[in-house]
């Protein structure tokens, strides 16, 4: 799979990609603005190209408050990041060329206010994306958001994420309508942070195509 290609559809007008990013971008704005002054601290897992997170930091109030961390595997992906936070004029984004799927790269980010967890739910297995939420609240702050994203299409696996983030202290803030195309949801935590363990895998990235999701909403 060419993940890079595969990110040319958000170019798309009005395609699925294009519409969900909008959705995901127009839940970060309120989450930023509903953490406390001071500096905020921002994770993204599998953060592809970072259109979400530097779509909008680009022109927020808030985005000097913002210190971001995102981790994305594909070199590519991951040098267009880089440069488009260098554009924006964005040093306090780093953008990390490495697997997201080991938690010692968020060591210096936790717990975070903010955690982005866009585009990688239906590229790994059922049992991982449970693995990945029990982990949720060792990368969260008390009160921090978390984004997601998942596509609908059947087996609709949104309630089961849904019923794993709240029975781990998460409350869902919002969910996309289920005739969106695509799913969204937004979970506050509500418990203390966890400690982090290090060293450990949260999940194994497969790809939608290997786990036969011929789409590209991922």
């Amino acid at each position: 799979m060419d993940w890079q290609t595969w990110h040319d559809e958000y170019d798309l007008d009005d395609s699925v990609l294009a519409r969900r990013l909008q959705v995901v971008q127009d839940q970060l704005r309120p989450a930023l603005d509903a953490r406390p002054p001071g500096p905020l601290k921002v994770i993204s897992l599998c953060s592809g190209q970072g259109r979400d997170l530097l779509g909008v930091m680009a022109d927020h109030p808030r985005r000097g408050d913002v210190r971001a961390r995102l981790v994305e595997l594909d070199p590519g992906n991951a040098a267009i990041a880089r440069a488009a936070a260098a554009a924006a004029g964005l040093d306090q984004v780093e953008v990390v060329t490495a697997d997201a799927a080991l938690t010692d790269h968020y060591q210096a980010l936790v717990p975070a206010d903010i955690v982005l967890a866009c585009g990688m739910f239906g590229n790994i297995t059922d049992e991982d994306i449970e693995r990945t939420i029990g982990f949720c609240p060792q990368l969260c702050a008390t009160g921090a958001t978390v984004i997601w994203t998942r596509h609908r299409r059947a087996p609709d696996r949104v309630p089961l994420i849904c019923a794993w983030f709240e029975e781990r202290g998460f409350d869902r803030t919002w969910l996309s309508d289920p005739q969106a195309g695509f799913g969204v949801g937004v979970h506050r935590y509500t418990g203390r942070p966890q400690p982090l363990a290090l060293g450990e895998r949260m999940f194994h990235f497969v790809g939608y195509d290997v786990l036969e999701d011929t789409s590209p909403q991922a």
